[in-house]
């Protein structure tokens, strides 16, 4: 996981997405470990990852655990999400799933008409 996270943060921009979406898929199982070694070092290859991917590729991730029936599973994923968040708030808004609350009424977004 260290090796993962220092290759993503040595390539953004290069075009190595896809060759960084397999690693990921290699690390994200490890992030239910229990060790403090491994937990920092899987946590770090996902920051790197968000680097070299985008952080909309790892919220589309997180968005599958967040309310998970499992307490443990749920503070792991609000834990990398807590993460995403902070380092990459802006970038985020445009990943976001659409909440539609009223069907009656029908609106056109800011984000929308720029999209």
């Amino acid at each position: 996981a260290t090796a993962v996270s220092h290759l993503a943060l040595g390539v953004p921009g290069m075009g190595c997405e896809d060759a960084f979406l397999h690693l990921l898929n290699l690390v994200w199982p490890n992030i239910f470990e229990t060790s403090p070694h491994v937990i920092n070092a899987v946590m770090s290859a996902i920051e790197g990852c968000r680097v070299a991917v985008g952080p909309g590729v790892i919220l589309q991730y997180v968005l599958q655990g967040l309310f998970h029936p499992a307490k443990r599973v749920r503070q792991v994923y609000w834990k990398i999400y807590n993460n995403l968040y902070i380092a990459s708030q802006e970038a985020l808004v445009a990943y976001y799933p659409k909440v539609h609350l009223d069907k009656q009424r029908s609106t056109l977004h800011e984000l929308d008409m720029m999209i």
